[in-house]
């Protein structure tokens, strides 16, 4: 019997949601963020909305910022906004920076953090998401389709 593991090498969660109309920026980004599965719906804690949004800003200067700026601007958007400060620990911070790096929004360069090669993000989910994450997932799929084929006869 083949060793088989149960824990997927990559994946990836796709939703489609209405076409945006009449959103703010934080908005759209929690569309994007919600559409690629990096948030539930309905979820309270979306502090990952707003680390995006730092490092979205932060890129117009091509400025890569550190964890800890990321955090004091995040903490600052979100008092001005009248947003909950749940979810933005340190640790949380750096777990959800992880998730933006694993789908290749956003890269390391030594401590610090930015939009991966301050590309757009749409330039980002053409060449990164759907090239490299979707393409490999569905190649992989079909691999397993195809090798159940011998099964179906």
């Amino acid at each position: 019997m083949a060793d088989f593991s149960e824990t997927p090498l990559m994946e990836i969660t796709l939703r489609r949601y209405e076409k945006p109309t009449g959103l703010t920026e934080r908005e759209l980004l929690k569309k994007v963020c919600l559409s690629l599965g990096l948030l539930q719906p309905g979820d309270s804690r979306d502090v990952i909305v707003d680390i995006l949004l730092v490092l979205e800003k932060s890129k117009q200067d091509r400025k890569e910022l550190s964890a800890v700026e990321i955090k004091d601007q995040l903490l600052e958007m979100r008092r001005e906004h009248g947003l909950s400060l749940n979810g933005t620990a340190d640790s949380n911070i750096r777990r959800q920076l992880k998730r933006l790096r694993d789908i290749f929004l956003v890269e390391k360069i030594g401590n610090n953090y930015r939009v991966l090669e301050f590309m757009s993000l749409g330039e980002i989910f053409e060449h990164k998401i759907k090239k490299i994450i979707l393409d490999a997932v569905l190649e992989r799929n079909k691999d397993y389709f195809d090798a159940y084929k011998a099964f179906e006869k």
